[in-house]
């Protein structure tokens, strides 16, 4: 296993934040997630941890009293040599479904002209590809999804729009999201997925974690609104498979 150079650094009094290669990369990544499997399962178990992966960091927040950064970051050094025989997290594949009708996907057109390709190579390409789950944020519930094939990199639009429908599939630089709820957005809009991605009622808000990987399907306007329908009477059954079993 890789051991990397990681960076410790106070984030306030009660968090400090762990840092990798600054990288886009999923042997990093997954190095990140071993360590956060380890100190769970081994040192920080408690409830009172809050534990954050993304991309190159690892966030580690404690309520309970203020930490003592000198010493606990030199603990987490050493903790982190003896990272050999951690195991990684359950990680699973999601197969998320998108509608790709022009009138959900704002600005497809654009882009299959953008990138000279027809709709339906777009759409093709777009949903031939597993991504991965390299952090949440932005908003509640947002995918950073890595894995967009350079044939689909487009940059951020010049514009953001001021009103981002819930649900919406996007292109931005080497990345595709969905935004799980209404908000203003700069990405280029392809589609529309037909499931919530955050529900601040479920004891579990938001089903995808960091690591996970992500698979679309695409699907008609007509069973995009019969998945609606089932979403919001909660009979709408999610696709997922384990990832590394």
């Amino acid at each position: 296993m890789t051991h990397y150079s990681i960076s410790i650094r106070p984030f306030g009094v009660h968090a400090l934040l762990i840092e990798w290669p600054n990288e886009v990369n999923e042997a990093v990544l997954e190095n990140i997630l071993q360590f956060e499997n380890y100190l769970r399962t081994n040192h920080l178990g408690e409830d009172d941890w809050e534990m954050i992966p993304a991309y190159n960091s690892l966030t580690l927040i404690y309520r309970k009293a203020p930490i003592n950064f000198t010493e606990f970051s030199e603990q987490l050094k050493a903790w982190y040599t003896q990272l050999e025989e951690a195991s990684l997290p359950q990680r699973f594949i999601w197969r998320l479904p998108v509608c790709y009708d022009l009138e959900l996907g704002i600005d497809l057109k654009s882009v299959s002209e953008r990138l000279e390709k027809s709709v339906e190579e777009v759409v093709n390409l777009h949903t031939n590809h597993i991504y991965t789950v390299y952090g949440i944020g932005f908003l509640p519930g947002f995918m950073y999804l890595g894995g967009l094939p350079p044939s689909l990199e487009l940059p951020r639009r010049a514009e953001p729009r001021l009103r981002v429908r819930k649900g919406s599939v996007g292109l931005a630089g080497k990345q595709t999201g969905i935004y799980p709820q209404e908000s203003p957005g700069g990405w280029n809009i392809i589609g529309s997925c037909s499931v919530p991605m955050f529900d601040p009622k479920k004891e579990d808000p938001c089903f995808v974690s960091v690591g996970d990987k992500v698979q679309f399907y695409s699907i008609t306007r007509a069973e995009y609104d019969l998945h609606k329908i089932e979403a919001e009477v909660g009979i709408y059954k999610l696709e997922k498979t384990m990832w590394n079993a």
